[in-house]
């Protein structure tokens, strides 16, 4: 079994960059980029296309600078989920081969140990020091009898890497990490992202980060583990925030949050939940130190009923987006949905007795409704369900009015309040160009920049104006409500409108998918 006395974790720098890459040239250049950001790296054998490959790798890391680095070979089996055809011998024959070529360390996998009975890990031609892994890629497995079958006095440290499947799973492999500093503890797949990045907190001996190329799910790439999210600073004292959702992928609240925090220098970050069961995720706030969190769909009008306090606004809105947690664990509600379409329509036109079409009838909805109807604005709520149109229509004093008298109404603003069009499905759009008879189209998605939506608009001659007006706005205001302090917008800003920029297709391409 590994050492429990020890005082100090066995890897000096505990951020370990993975490379992986198909051609010996392309791993060079990988393992070049990753001593920017650390001296622990992971040379994934079994990512090269060939023997050839992982021969012309290793003679040219001879010749490499090895000065200060830890340097772990692995050349995982396809049985252990990785890419090397063969068996234990081949595994072994490349690790032999890594050892020559001046690696101090390897991962062997608990798999190959099963296939050589009678033999010692500490008697393999391998480097000296051994990592022992046991990966789980479909689930995660009662854990402590996997560790006891492990801990054989063969390996320096253990390696646990499961899919997390809940957020329990996730916890449950963090707890892992607290009990030895000669374990590694890993959570794959996205539910298991936060685990993944407060791992070293927890006391992992390593926390994994690809290159380029990801290695297993749930990865978050080098250059953001170590400049975004900051996973190695990460301590007890560090504030921690983040948005829950289903999907969440595909949410720049990390982007956002996290560039704020750096630009003032803030000891916080701000992380993504899949969050698929909500009473699952609330009773672990307590386990993640969770001080605040964003709320998106589907869960901005079901966590309502777990607030121990709801702002008035929010209240009417019957959704909220923004949660804060006191120091007694309660949970305080607000909405800054509403701000941000006030913000973003209010700098384009006079809302006061504008004519105004909210499509969609969701959280999102009811915070324009409510918004815009504040501002004095004639509301008429169209959306799939004639039910929920006709409850916020109530609720908020607006109209309603059927799909099929979109193509001859008219109105000075509509509001996509639907999630059709988002990333990653950018290529279809809530209305057909006959139903856009307006002055403006807002679409409250943010990503794409673009949608199809606003560009169907645009060719229309409509002005159009985007969500991200929306999302920075009410972006900010979380951040004040979080920190007590005023955001520092400018920065904020430049990082995702710079993000979503670099998503944006080339000019001119069109897709015409209509629901």
């Amino acid at each position: 079994m590994p050492s429990r006395h020890t005082s100090a974790h066995p890897f000096a720098d505990r951020v370990c960059a993975v490379v992986a890459a198909s051609t010996a040239r392309d791993a060079i250049q990988q393992l070049r980029e990753a001593r920017r950001y650390t001296k622990t790296i992971e040379l994934r054998l079994d990512w090269l296309r060939s023997d050839r490959e992982r021969t012309n790798f290793l003679a040219a890391l001879r010749r490499h600078s090895r000065k200060r680095l830890t340097l772990l070979a692995t050349c995982r089996r396809i049985l252990g989920g990785g890419k090397l055809a063969g068996g234990a011998q081949a595994e072994l024959h490349w690790l032999s081969q890594a050892r020559e070529a001046g690696c101090k360390w390897c991962d062997l996998e608990i798999e190959t140990l099963r296939e050589l009975p009678g033999q010692s890990a500490r008697s393999l031609p391998v480097p000296t020091k051994i990592l022992l892994s046991f990966h789980d890629f479909e689930r995660t497995p009662p854990l402590p009898q996997r560790l006891v079958h492990a801990s054989c006095g063969e390996a320096d440290v253990i390696k646990i890497a499961t899919r997390a499947r809940t957020i329990s799973d996730s916890l449950r492999l963090l707890h892992l990490a607290r009990d030895s500093k000669d374990i590694v503890s890993v959570a794959m797949g996205e539910i298991g992202l936060p685990a993944r990045l407060l791992a070293l907190r927890e006391g992992s001996a390593l926390a994994y980060a690809p290159v380029a190329n990801a290695t297993a799910p749930g990865q978050v790439c080098l250059r953001e583990f170590k400049q975004l999210y900051r996973a190695d600073s990460i301590t007890r004292t560090t504030e921690i925030y983040g948005v829950i959702g289903n999907p969440v992928g595909h949410s720049l609240s990390p982007l956002m949050h996290n560039t704020g925090f750096i630009a003032a220098k803030r000891n916080a970050v701000y992380l993504p939940f899949l969050v698929q069961n909500l009473t699952e995720f609330l009773k672990a706030i307590p386990e993640f130190a969770l001080r605040g969190f964003s709320v998106t769909l589907p869960h901005k009008q079901t966590i309502m009923k777990y607030l121990a306090d709801c702002d008035s606004m929010a209240e009417k809105i019957g959704a909220v987006n923004s949660i804060t947690i006191g120091r007694n664990g309660k949970l305080g509600g607000s909405n800054t949905d509403y701000l941000g379409v006030l913000r973003a329509l209010e700098k384009k036109l006079r809302l006061r007795d504008s004519r105004v079409l909210i499509f969609g009838a969701g959280g999102s909805a009811r915070a324009a409704a409510f918004a815009l109807a504040n501002a004095g604005a004639e509301i008429l709520i169209c959306a799939r369900r004639e039910s929920a149109a006709r409850e916020l229509a109530r609720t908020c004093g607006a109209q309603t009015i059927a799909r099929k008298h979109l193509v001859s109404a008219r109105f000075e603003v509509i509001v996509n309040a639907t999630p059709v069009g988002m990333y990653p499905h950018e290529g279809t759009s809530p209305l057909s160009p006959r139903e856009l008879n307006c002055d403006f189209v807002m679409d409250l998605i943010y990503r794409p920049l673009r949608t199809q939506l606003l560009r169907i608009a645009a060719e229309k001659g409509i002005k159009v104006i985007s969500g991200v007006e929306m999302f920075l706005a009410q972006g900010f205001a979380q951040w004040e409500l979080w920190t007590g302090k005023s955001a520092p917008e400018a920065e904020m800003r430049h990082a995702v409108m710079a993000k979503l920029r670099l998503e944006e297709p080339p000019h001119g391409k069109k897709n015409s998918k209509f629901p």
